[in-house]
């Protein structure tokens, strides 16, 4: 027997999670300059000018650890959301976080809920504690929120050995949201002993009426927990940094086994200094949604489907070509995002970038299709 068979057999199992391609890689291979990425839902302005002005700071103290409670960050976060310090876990990314909570719930005699089409860390998080997916199926294609979050059928799965539920609102790579008051009913009708994860990872991005803040449920659901990220609005994905929000005595459990020091000086001197430029932030969700106007005007002229998106992407179906589209936005310098891995061979998923890289995109598209 090798080393390799003596490790658990989930983790043998496991598919190691599959990141857009980095634009250096691309331009390396094909030998050009200037591709432009499209595939991992980055900010397209970069981030705020206090970020820069606070990195350039921060550096000069990276011969030290950096505070591993991150208190100073923590207290800006509280301040910023209205609640306690003691309620806040800090992660490197959000995705740091759900594996925190599934690593305090989740071993071979538990199981956890997530949606068919849901984030694809949940499943890899809940294969690795060697605990049992539950995974209910998605709305249809016809629904009003086509291959979203079905909560009757998340509910349906919930059996006695279930220890976490997942729901990612908006959710990757669908786009698709839950209202209010159909989230809330369903928070209220889960056993108090189970974990409900509420991934609002584009949580900034949305501007929609019904769309709801689940912070203000903390207080009567202690079984709740808020992850956030700085990846996405913030624009600092390449420092990793992110938190959930939850009971304190949740948030005690989930820093028992957060590693030490896992959100470096820089990333937390940039998240603080990022949570203070609420005009970068709006004019990141303003430009967002012009870009996601432009995309949906360009695929209705061109009879191109898509699902509705209240993140910063869009989810668009062509069908069996997509494989081929894919490969020659590729040929041209342009990187998009397969989800054949969330058995959406159909789709291709396209971040909202700036009106010139989209433009680019869709000049490459006109002559690919």
């Amino acid at each position: 027997m090798s080393v390799i068979d003596s490790a658990l057999s989930q983790i043998r199992q496991l598919q190691p999670y599959s990141p857009g391609k980095p634009v250096e890689e691309l331009e390396r291979e094909l030998g050009i300059g200037n591709a432009i990425k499209l595939a991992s839902n980055e900010n397209p302005l970069g981030f705020s000018p206090l970020v820069a002005d606070v990195l350039t700071r921060a550096s000069k103290h990276v011969e030290l650890y950096p505070d591993a409670n991150a208190y100073y960050l923590k207290q800006r976060l509280a301040q910023k959301l209205g609640v306690e310090q003691n309620q806040i876990t800090i992660g490197n990314g959000s995705n740091d976080v759900l594996d925190l909570v599934a690593r305090s719930f989740l071993d071979s005699s538990a199981a956890a809920v997530y949606s068919q089409y849901a984030f694809m860390v949940y499943a890899m998080v809940v294969q690795a504690c060697g605990a049992k997916a539950q995974v209910a199926e998605a709305m249809g294609s016809d629904a009003a929120q086509p291959y979203g979050h079905d909560l009757d059928a998340m509910r349906a799965v919930i059996a006695d050995n279930t220890a976490v539920i997942f729901i990612a609102n908006p959710n990757n790579p669908t786009g698709t949201w839950l209202e209010s008051d159909k989230l809330k009913s369903f928070i209220e009708q889960v056993p108090e002993h189970i974990v409900i994860v509420i991934d609002e990872a584009y949580f900034e991005y949305v501007d929609l009426e019904r769309y709801p803040n689940s912070l203000q449920w903390l207080d009567q659901h202690p079984n709740l927990v808020v992850t956030r990220t700085f990846s996405k609005i913030y624009g600092i994905a390449g420092l990793r940094i992110g938190y959930c929000v939850s009971s304190p005595e949740l948030c005690d459990l989930f820093n028992r086994v957060r590693q030490p020091f896992n959100g470096n000086t820089l990333a937390l001197a940039a998240a603080q200094a990022a949570l203070d430029d609420d005009a970068f932030v709006e004019q990141s969700r303003r430009s967002n949604q012009q870009g996601l106007q432009f995309m949906q005007a360009w695929f209705d002229k061109h009879g191109l489907d898509y699902i509705p998106s209240a993140g910063n992407f869009l989810t668009v179906r062509f069908g069996g070509d997509s494989a081929r589209v894919y490969q020659s936005l590729l040929e041209r310098g342009i990187i998009v995002r397969p989800v054949a891995n969330y058995n959406m061979t159909d789709f291709l998923r396209i971040s909202v970038g700036s009106k010139p890289q989209l433009e680019q995109m869709f000049a490459a598209l006109e002559n690919i299709l």
